[in-house]
């Protein structure tokens, strides 16, 4: 199936299927080059389920921005062991990372919406561009009610900066109906999630949300923006 042909077909034929059969479905059209990246948030945990429950060929991997917390990289290992699978871990280039905190400084991403987005840039936007060369579907995590700039979004959408179809199979999955899941399914969780940490990005660039706060107004919560690293940009 061409990439950016048949998008509508493609989104019709996945109308009406489970996200367990969505991800089979293209698992099934594009061979060997599915691909997952995973945060380790609970949506993403919830993905690693669906696949590795259902053994479907679809290749996952994380980016270790070298700021993650430590609860994030733990879960990592009790993932893998749980779904006796490893996840492929892509790391920035070293040169980049040390010129970015020469430039910048340690946490000169404080400073300015211009040097964050250099920092994400760096740590998550070049790493991802790596993982994702010569594969032709990213399957991710993103949910409808996330954020308002993520209510726009389709199930199937034409990712124009990595040249890539980007499958989102729980886009109109609700957060109630994500953690029942988790739970009826037993989903190993980043614990800061019942510290109020709803989305979980790098430890310097996060905190815990306040009562009726946006779920993502921890990320980068110094910064009036649209909460985005860029992996993700429209």
């Amino acid at each position: 199936m061409s990439l950016q042909k048949n998008m509508h077909e493609l989104e019709q034929r996945l109308n009406g299927l489970s996200a367990s059969e969505g991800l089979a479905l293209m698992a099934d059209l594009f061979p060997g080059k599915v691909v997952f990246s995973t945060s380790l948030g609970q949506e993403d945990q919830v993905i690693t389920e669906l696949i590795a429950s259902h053994q479907l060929p679809i290749h996952i991997f994380s980016l270790d921005t070298g700021r993650l917390f430590p609860e994030t990289l733990e879960l990592l290992g009790r993932t893998e062991s749980k779904y006796k699978t490893r996840i492929q871990v892509y790391y920035p280039e070293r040169e980049s990372v040390e010129k970015l905190v020469a430039d910048n400084g340690i946490n000169g991403f404080y400073n300015s919406v211009e040097n964050r987005k250099s920092c994400c840039f760096v740590r998550k936007v070049e790493p991802l561009k790596r993982a994702l060369a010569g594969n032709e579907v990213w399957v991710t995590g993103l949910r409808a009610e996330q954020s308002a700039n993520r209510g726009g979004m389709k199930r199937v959408e034409w990712d124009e900066g990595n040249q890539i179809l980007k499958y989102n199979p729980l886009l109109d999955w609700t957060y109630d109906q994500m953690l029942d899941y988790i739970k009826e399914k037993g989903i190993p969780y980043n614990p800061l999630h019942d510290k109020g940490f709803i989305s979980i990005g790098c430890a310097p660039c996060t905190r815990a949300i306040l009562p009726g706060e946006d779920a993502r107004a921890g990320r980068w919560w110094w910064e009036d923006s649209k909460k985005e690293c860029g992996l993700h940009a429209k």
